[in-house]
């Protein structure tokens, strides 16, 4: 558990010595451990309603959080990955493939990180090479090609920084993707399911529809990279989060995405089904949404929503 969860902590250990009681002693401690419980969830609405931006990009990381597989699995009735760029090798820290949700076939792609040492070598820790945005690239065109909705989950620590990355052309291939992913002409869902770092998210980030889940983050630069350029320490990585303003309140209120989608209670991890089955009706209506557009529409729509961020008026 992280600092500000340790009330959490000390109730759910009074939780269980009190059943431990209950179960030693035969005695009925029912009505004592739902107080407890009730305390649980109020003192969870308490702390996890008054975060700030550093706390959040700790949940945003938690090893428990549910990555992209698992979003593929709750949310998908079937899945058939598609490996391969068909020029240099398949990014394991990049998946893809077609999917059916509710009857509505999709392309999905995202960053996969991996849960243990072994996992996370065979992923890259979630950071994908040239060839992995190429294999982005090569799935969205065909969906295009059938006329699919093209789904990213998005969960990056940022692209892989590797000397042979950028001497296969890291940077072209992530600008080669924002412009083929600014005219796609199929609906295009990004969902930032945890971080959001740099151009390594922004690869796969062009849509008609970017959303954030409620602890998750989007920005340039980590908060440990900003602090260690601007103070030369990673010491002061929760100033930075604060000044970056990438939660997922300050990127909607900036104009920055289009919705914040609610985390159960606790965060993604702390109930999972949950996640699933909300993310699942929100990507379905943003889905039924974006199809009552013609094309031409909605890839102006599209192109006009990222030329215009940043733009100021001066009176």
């Amino acid at each position: 558990m992280f600092d500000f969860e340790k009330p959490i902590d000390e109730i759910l250990e009074q939780i269980e010595k009190t059943k431990q009681i209950a179960e030693k002693s035969k005695i009925d401690l029912s009505a004592a451990i739902n107080e407890l419980e009730v305390k649980l969830t109020q003192t969870r609405k308490d702390v996890f309603s008054n975060l700030n931006a550093w706390q959040k990009v700790q949940i945003s990381r938690h090893p428990d959080r549910p990555y992209t597989i698992d979003y593929i699995n709750g949310i998908c009735d079937g899945f058939v990955e598609l490996h391969g760029d068909r020029t240099v090798k398949d990014d394991k820290a990049m998946i893809g493939g077609f999917g059916s949700i509710e009857g509505n076939s999709v392309m999905i792609i995202g960053q996969q990180k991996g849960r243990n040492t072994k996992s996370r070598q065979y992923r890259n820790f979630g950071m994908a090479n040239p060839e992995g945005y190429r294999k982005a690239l090569r799935l969205m065109k065909l969906a295009e090609k059938f006329n699919k909705p093209v789904i990213t989950f998005i969960d990056t620590p940022g692209a892989s920084p590797g000397l042979e990355a950028e001497e296969r052309g890291q940077g072209e291939a992530i600008a080669r993707n924002l412009l083929e992913m600014a005219v796609l002409k199929v609906p295009i869902v990004c969902v930032i399911i945890g971080e959001g770092a740099s151009g390594g998210a922004l690869g796969i980030g062009i849509g008609d529809k970017v959303v954030m889940l409620e602890y998750t983050w989007y920005s340039v630069i980590s908060p440990e990279s900003c602090s260690s350029i601007l103070w030369r320490s990673w010491n002061f990585k929760e100033t930075a989060a604060e000044a970056l303003k990438l939660s997922a309140t300050d990127m909607l209120g900036n104009g920055l995405i289009d919705e914040v989608i609610k985390e159960p209670l606790g965060g993604a991890h702390n109930n999972p089904s949950e996640m699933f089955a909300t993310l699942k009706v929100e990507i379905l209506r943003m889905i039924a949404d974006l199809k009552k557009m013609s094309v031409e529409e909605m890839v102006a729509k599209r192109i006009d929503k990222f030329a215009g961020m940043g733009v100021v008026q001066e009176i």
